[in-house]
């Protein structure tokens, strides 16, 4: 790169060309992460408890 100036005029032109979300899309997109890391969450808690289950079941009839 031979001129920076030039060079950070390019970058302020591409960086106005960028198409950012709106605040609606921002906050649908941020609800649909916290809604799938409460699914996911209640997922593994329900697995979680059924192994629990399963496993001490087992351990039980053993003895």
């Amino acid at each position: 790169m031979k001129n920076p100036l030039k060079f950070i005029q390019e970058v302020k032109q591409e960086a106005f060309k960028v198409s950012w979300p709106t605040s609606k899309e921002t906050l649908q997109g941020t609800l649909m992460v916290v809604a799938m890391a409460i699914v996911a969450a209640l997922f593994f808690l329900i697995l979680d408890q059924i192994l629990k289950f399963l496993l001490e079941l087992l351990l039980n009839v053993g003895m």
